[in-house]
């Protein structure tokens, strides 16, 4: 390893550590805040019983709940947060964090019992690519098939069938890449191995990856899925990389619940988009996640993530009861034309 690569890792590495006893690293220990020290590759896990890297384990990340997909525009290509921003950052989740005793209190069920905060974080933003940590633009193509997304999300929109909700209201699927970032509850995942394949089981929708290990698709068949069609191999010694291609358009590529998402679930899936996915182990407890999504008929460029994955065996993954007899899309519907009814009567 470089000097200059191990002088990064060793940055990174004292700023976590600082980070898990509430000690927010100063402007001098983050002497270039404009800069993400590359991800450490000297640890060598553990190995499975037939050879592969051990990433077999419970690795929510709900501690991650908070920190924003996309960065304000003012804070530019800076990585991490100044100390006044941090502090901010820090009283505005910590007021989030008591809304649960604030609603006990007032003996009333509110966000506080459904929405789980994080820990304060110094980044700006998951985003990491572009440089900026926004999503590019969207092309022309891409806001024409965005205007034609359907959504409870979306703003004065009627309903009248099942095709005016998402795939997430239908409780279907949060879809790829949006099923691996962080949102405002159920942030379980869990990684499952066997000799040739890798299974990803995520607690929103009770999902789970199938991964075949080696080059071989998730199927042979040339069909379309809600979460693509996957293959997988080991980089070295401690990273697993997985391309996903095979995309069933349907869902949003970005999610509400994920903090600084577009707020409508309206960001198109074309067949042409392609995931990649690094799962790099750093410590027996640490998982370095990066995911590039490249999607030309949507976006002008590609767009990147980078998030830090802890260890948590004793975290406890709840089924996920979307329907329970599936009321709200009928409710909905009622409600919308009742409404639309009574404005023309008026």
């Amino acid at each position: 390893m470089s000097a200059r690569r191990h002088l990064g890792a060793l940055i990174w590495s004292v700023g976590l550590a600082l980070a898990a006893f509430g000690v927010a690293p100063s402007r001098a220990q983050n002497a270039d805040l404009a800069v993400l020290p590359p991800v450490p590759d000297e640890y060598v896990p553990k190995k499975t019983e037939w050879g592969d890297p051990d990433l077999r384990g419970t690795w929510p990340i709900d501690h991650l709940n908070g920190l924003p997909l996309q960065r304000t525009a003012e804070q530019g290509n800076r990585v991490f947060l100044t100390d006044e921003e941090f502090t901010e950052r820090q009283e505005r989740i910590n007021k989030l964090a008591n809304r649960y005793e604030d609603d006990s209190s007032s003996d009333r069920l509110g966000q506080g019992h459904w929405v789980e905060m994080g820990e304060p974080s110094r980044r700006t933003s998951l985003l990491v690519q572009p440089s900026n940590g926004r999503l590019p633009d969207m092309t022309e193509e891409g806001k024409r098939l965005s205007a034609q997304m359907r959504s409870s999300w979306r703003q004065g929109q009627s309903f009248d069938t099942w095709a005016d909700f998402d795939s997430w209201d239908r409780c279907i699927t949060r879809g790829l890449p949006a099923s691996m970032l962080p949102m405002q509850y159920n942030n379980g995942i869990r990684i499952w191995q066997a000799p040739g394949l890798v299974a990803i089981q995520l607690e929103m929708i009770h999902e789970t990856r199938i991964i075949p290990i080696g080059g071989a698709r998730t199927s042979t068949v040339e069909v379309d899925n809600w979460l693509g069609q996957s293959r997988g191999y080991w980089e070295d010694k401690n990273t697993l990389v997985v391309e996903t291609d095979h995309f069933r358009p349907g869902p949003s590529a970005t999610n509400i619940v994920t903090t600084g998402s577009p707020p409508e679930n309206d960001t198109p899936i074309s067949r042409e988009a392609k995931l990649v996915e690094r799962f790099t182990m750093t410590g027996p407890d640490t998982i370095v996640y990066e995911m590039t999504w490249s999607d030309p008929i949507v976006f002008t460029e590609p767009w990147g993530v980078r998030l830090d994955w802890q260890r948590n065996d004793e975290y406890e993954m709840f089924e996920y009861a979307c329907h329970e007899g599936n009321v709200q899309l009928r409710n909905y519907v009622t409600a919308s034309r009742a409404q639309r009814a009574a404005e023309t009567s008026d």
